[in-house]
């Protein structure tokens, strides 16, 4: 017989690995509902014709489709089939995908619900997403997002609270981070001013790399990607931007002086950066010129988080963007929103050991079960200990009590109750630690009491 197993690029998650998750989500969801952040929830499966031609045409390929369900053979020509062509037949074949982001379904739930939101909308969405990737370390083709964006408002107070956002809970999770920031605008102004605007994308590619391969090797791609030897040495000044938030934004004043786009991009940062004294953050927050995320879809400020004590990718993104409702008729609705990494948030609290033991919510005591008797004494105590709020559990058989004893080890039960024949007499519960041995006689309340 095969023996079971689960598709590449999935997981399963035991009970040790959901608590530490839930921790995260929950941690994560209360802060975005102290923002005054409302939930949805999106289906996992979309019709295509929302999903395709939304991500480009690398992204298509990377969505999952699903088989029209009865004969999804009908409509298709021998010919087509004998074509062997997989794209033509999903197109016919396929009505339906799993979601690729949370983003598309977010802009499609915003138009076709528009008449009963109210703008500004500060949503979040913690749900699955689903992408037909290769798999590999730290890559999966299900993974949780946790997504929160305020659309209908221009104002950059917004950017400012998602800062606050980020910074409350990495400092919650106790993870040291650094908030990297920079602004669309300034990316285009660079380009404008050293006069090569349709090669943005290749300059802040090199650019990006800087920390990782050196100044010399940067120029030497950008060369390689046909920029002019005049448009390097104007580019140098730029890439060598150094100093604090405020000196970076001064140097880039004088050096996009020419170029309006680029200057509003400094404008709108150092107001970000003017509203974020008042309430001080305890993440370092930082002007990166290198930062630049996948440049289509963003047009004012992006953010990305870096750990400060792990090597690990960025674990939280996002930015401005202006038209997300425009792929679905609806123009001129600016958001800004940004998405933790959970999984490797994940990853992070598990190299640096930061789960607090009570986020884990195991079972706090467990009562032993020595037989009918002591079963019809025990279940109202159980009952009143749970109603306190206190995790219990009663072992269903009166198993040998060494049994029940490896039971409440295996599960790393802090605190066992025994209670026999003497224990009924006097109306008390024998409370034993399982970590020091020491047993002492209490009464319910008191147990009650001790939690």
């Amino acid at each position: 017989m095969q023996k079971p197993s689960i598709p590449k690029g999935t997981r399963d998650f035991s009970p040790e690995e959901m608590a530490k998750r839930n921790y995260i989500f929950n941690t994560i969801r209360e802060v975005y509902h102290l923002y005054g952040f409302q939930q949805i929830e999106t289906p996992a499966v979309e019709n295509l014709s929302t999903l395709m031609g939304k991500y480009g045409e690398e992204g298509d390929k990377l969505l999952f489709k699903i088989l029209n369900s009865g004969d999804c053979f009908s409509g298709i020509t021998d010919e087509e089939l004998m074509e062997r062509n997989a794209v033509k037949f999903a197109a016919k074949a396929c009505e339906k995908g799993l979601r690729y982001d949370l983003t598309v379904p977010f802009a499609r739930f915003v138009v076709q619900h528009r008449n009963e939101i109210t703008l500004p909308f500060r949503r979040y969405q913690i749900q699955p997403v689903w992408r037909a990737d290769r798999p590999q370390k730290g890559r999966y083709r299900e993974f949780f997002q946790c997504d929160a964006d305020v659309i209908g408002s221009d104002s950059l107070l917004n950017e400012v609270e998602l800062i606050q956002i980020m910074n409350e809970v990495f400092h919650r999770f106790n993870i040291h981070v650094s908030i990297k920031m920079n602004n669309r605008k300034i990316l285009t102004g660079i380009a404008e001013i050293i006069g090569e605007i349709d090669k943005i994308v290749d300059i802040t590619v090199a650019i990006d790399k800087l920390d990782k391969i050196g100044l010399e090797n940067v120029n030497t791609e950008l060369r390689e990607k046909g920029l002019s030897d005049e448009a390097i040495s104007k580019l140098q000044p730029i890439i060598q931007l150094t100093g604090s938030n405020e000196e970076k934004l001064e140097q880039l004043r004088t050096v996009l002086a020419a170029s309006e786009t680029g200057l509003k991009g400094v404008d709108e940062l150092a107001f970000i950066l003017k509203r974020i004294e008042a309430t001080p953050i305890q993440a370092e927050l930082e002007i990166d010129l290198t930062l630049a995320r996948g440049l289509n879809y963003y047009t004012g400020a992006i953010f990305e988080v870096k750990a400060l004590d792990v090597q690990i990718g960025s674990i939280t993104g996002g930015g401005r963007y202006d038209n997300l409702t425009g792929v679905f008729g609806l123009s001129g609705i600016s958001g800004v929103g940004i998405s933790f990494g959970a999984d490797r948030i994940f990853d992070v609290l598990n190299q640096l050991d930061l789960y607090p033991q009570n986020a884990l919510q195991a079972t706090q005591i467990l009562f032993v079960n020595f037989g009918e008797k002591e079963e019809k004494y025990l279940l109202p105590l159980v009952a009143q200990t749970r109603a306190a709020g206190i995790r219990a559990e009663l072992y269903p058989e009166s198993a040998k009590m060494k049994k029940q004893m490896s039971y409440a080890d295996a599960k790393k039960i802090p605190y066992v109750a025994i209670v026999g024949e003497n224990e009924i007499t006097e109306n008390k519960v024998n409370l034993k630690n399982m970590q020091t041995g020491e047993q002492i006689l209490l009464t319910i309340g008191e147990l009650i009491e001790r939690f």
